[in-house]
């Protein structure tokens, strides 16, 4: 039997899906984390959320720190924040007893962004006299070109593609996060990858499946997911010979580092890159001034 708290977390659920827009893999994350709390809720007898106090948030937020990183801790803690404040907002509650709880702070980050020379390799990894390595050709210099994350590529279809094929002016519409589009180029060097791909291999991809619309298709026909995407990623970076770490990232960041580093508008990145604020964008400035950093003390004789 369903319990008034495991019944509002549906809601809740579907609410920041219907309502907020929010991608799959957002929702399931939020589904796992919610999981966790209500499971340490009903150790403790409670399945309403009328009856958590703060007592009990502060507990769950002690425990589940323990051992756990801080960016695992902070997503949880925002999960219970939000959930509460949904559970206020439906009136399933009379406060949020949440509200004062703070995520841990999050050390910054920066970005790893990959040379251009290792960029190059890397783009010139796949072997383009078979299908697969055209695919994976066509998926690098999307990435790389267009700056798109690996979801946003992978859900392209053929349609999406065509009228940037033949009119570079056009630009490729994308798909991001709360299904918000945007625009960007798409370079020579993309459009003759995606163009070979089209002709010289996807059709012979697509006799395995049954007709799917994808741009970028696997040995079965079907759309190419984000997990073989991944590994194509870190097919070419292996065959590039680069030894450091690489997610899937990593050409998003590249992308956006070298676009700084040759001068463009931190506005325009951000434009291209589909972020709703230039905060967000803005942690690649100090990417590039690390960069002139290191250059610095690598070069100048009073540096050191």
């Amino acid at each position: 039997m369903t319990s008034p708290l495991e019944a509002a977390v549906g809601d809740y659920l579907n609410h920041v899906r219907a309502e907020r827009g929010l991608s799959a893999n957002t929702v399931a994350a939020y589904r796992r984390d919610l999981a966790s709390y209500v499971d340490f809720l009903a150790a403790r007898g409670i399945d309403d959320a009328a009856d958590v106090t703060a007592v009990e948030v502060s507990e769950f937020v002690r425990q589940f720190t323990a051992g756990r990183a801080t960016s695992s801790v902070a997503r949880h803690v925002a999960s219970v924040r939000t959930f509460h404040q949904f559970a206020l907002d439906e009136a399933l509650t009379t406060t949020n007893p949440a509200a004062d709880v703070s995520p841990p702070r999050l050390g910054q980050r920066l970005p790893k962004a990959l040379t251009i020379d290792q960029v190059t390799r890397m783009l010139e990894a796949p072997d383009r006299d078979t299908p697969d390595g055209l695919r994976d050709a066509a998926l690098l210099e999307l990435l790389y070109g267009t700056g798109a994350r690996v979801s946003e590529v992978c859900g392209l279809d053929v349609d999406d593609v065509t009228v940037a094929l033949t009119d570079p002016d056009a630009g490729l519409r994308l798909l991001g996060k709360g299904n918000k589009e945007r625009m960007v180029p798409l370079g020579s060097y993309a459009r003759s990858a995606v163009d070979a791909y089209l002709v010289r291999a996807r059709t012979g991809l697509a006799r395995a499946g049954s007709g799917s619309p994808a741009l970028l298709l696997n040995q079965r026909g079907g759309r190419l997911s984000r997990q073989s995407a991944w590994a194509a990623i870190k097919r070419a970076a292996a065959a590039a010979g680069i030894t450091e770490e690489v997610s899937p990232h990593s050409l998003r960041h590249s992308f956006a580092t070298h676009l700084l580093d040759g001068g463009a508008d931190l506005r325009v990145v951000q434009e291209l890159l589909g972020h709703s604020s230039v905060a967000t964008t803005q942690i690649y400035t100090l990417v590039t001034i690390e960069h002139l950093r290191e250059v610095h003390a690598a070069a100048h004789p009073r540096a050191r």
